[in-house]
């Protein structure tokens, strides 16, 4: 496939944003360490003023060694490498801004930047961790083989990604549909759960589409490929979940295509402000550096950092381990401007457990006799339908009676010399002389 060139932008713009972040449980654990320390210093009196500092340099250089070491100096020099530009990002101005803070000998400012910053950095790291792996269990439910029937009639286990549009395939009792088709024989239920979130299996016959990923019954079908596997609805459901950090919010975007331009900006401007203030404003060159390392920690965006990223990502994931799947985090900003809401989804406002609300029967039926045998009936059949109806009526009177399964039409029993039917409207198409219940 052809790339454009917006396109070849976008993705190495996501590649500079991009994190490696295995590095095991070390970082971490130096961040606790660091947060301790801190905690200790503060609680020391004014008279251990140089132990304090101490131990808030250390803390500092704990908590923030992996985050503005490792990742914020080694992102920028193999970010400026690729870019052939130097190409920054916020954890070098953080550094600075804690530095900054430090020298002009406020330490316990300094450690604050760097626990808040760190800190929102750590749970960026656990939102998006939580995202992946709810990613993967995703993907682990997309079929990865598929029965092609082949022309002699034989079949052959073949791998999804070979399937073409017309392929005809065989799908057993129990399998996964693997890819998005329509029924050419057979009728079954299919669990579309995958798709839909309906809890109750759907009935399939010939004509019938269905969809990869779901979960075939206990019928056997053949169907025809319609779709190839990046085209399938399930295929699609994984592009939009994939999708859902390139989807931030206005804000977050804001600051990761701004990001290199301010952190370059920030750089330039405060060295020039500490060199020029003694010249223009008759500061002396303590006066110039002293609120210039003010004014770098002012522009570290420490809160910013914490206030958008990490917490639209942990939205998505917290959501997507809920089993609600969202298009992006902007998607869901919007939400504070909706002002109503329309639902048309099984399960989300109702419990997706079938309940029997209402009966009728005619004049001419004894209720009572009628029950026993719907009762009887229901009692081997292992629709949810057939659980609904068992749990509104109970029999009086016990009787046995053979029933037959017909799949994708309803059951049917012979009882006293007439021949019983439970099922949807049009399976009593077929028969003329069945007592329809």
């Amino acid at each position: 496939m052809e790339t454009t060139k917006e396109q070849h932008s976008q993705e190495e713009e996501k590649h500079n944003h991009d994190h490696d972040h295995n590095h095991g449980k070390m970082p971490i654990i130096l961040y606790f360490i660091g947060l301790a320390l801190a905690i200790v210093a503060l609680f020391l009196s004014g008279e251990y003023q140089l132990i304090k500092n101490i131990m808030f340099s250390l803390a500092t250089i704990s908590a923030g060694y992996h985050v503005i070491v490792l990742e914020g100096l080694g992102e920028t020099i193999e970010n400026t490498k690729a870019n052939n530009k130097f190409t920054p990002n916020s954890h070098i101005l953080m550094g600075l801004a804690a530095i900054g803070a430090s020298a002009i000998g406020n330490f316990w400012e300094g450690t604050l930047l760097i626990l808040i910053f760190s800190g929102a950095h750590f749970l960026e790291d656990y939102a998006e961790g939580r995202s992946k792996r709810e990613i993967t269990k995703l993907l682990e439910m997309n079929p990865t083989t598929a029965r092609l029937i082949l022309p002699d009639g034989n079949t052959k286990i073949v791998d999804v990604s070979e399937l073409k549009v017309g392929d005809q395939l065989q799908v057993l009792n129990g399998d996964q549909v693997p890819i998005d088709g329509v029924i050419l024989s057979g009728s079954t239920s299919i669990d579309e759960s995958s798709i839909n979130g309906e809890s109750i299996p759907k009935e399939k016959s010939k004509g019938d589409y269905v969809f990869g990923s779901t979960i075939n019954g206990t019928g056997t079908f053949t169907m025809e490929v319609t779709k190839e596997n990046k085209d399938t609805v399930f295929s699609k459901i994984l592009q939009l979940v994939n999708q859902n950090q390139d989807n931030q919010t206005k804000a977050a975007s804001i600051i990761q295509k701004f990001e290199p331009k301010y952190v370059t900006v920030v750089l330039i401007a405060i060295p020039l402000f500490m060199l020029l203030a003694p010249f223009l404003l008759d500061w002396t060159w303590s006066q110039s550096i002293y609120r210039g390392l003010v004014l770098l920690v002012a522009a570290s965006p420490c809160a910013l950092a914490a206030a958008t990223v990490s917490v639209t990502l942990s939205t998505t994931s917290n959501l997507a381990k809920k089993g609600v799947l969202s298009k992006g985090s902007s998607y869901l900003s919007q939400l504070a401007d909706t002002q109503a809401i329309a639902f048309d989804k099984t399960g989300t406002l109702t419990k997706g457990k079938p309940e029997v609300t209402n009966y009728y029967f005619a004049d001419s039926v004894n209720e009572e006799n009628m029950i026993d045998i719907v009762v009887a009936l229901e009692k081997e059949s292992n629709h949810p339908l057939a659980d609904a109806i068992l749990r509104k009526f109970e029999q009086k009177n016990q009787l046995t009676i053979e029933v037959e399964n017909q799949i994708g039409k309803g059951l049917t029993g012979h009882y006293n010399g007439k021949n019983y039917r439970i099922g949807k409207p049009t399976s009593f198409d077929e028969v003329a002389n069945d007592i329809f219940v």
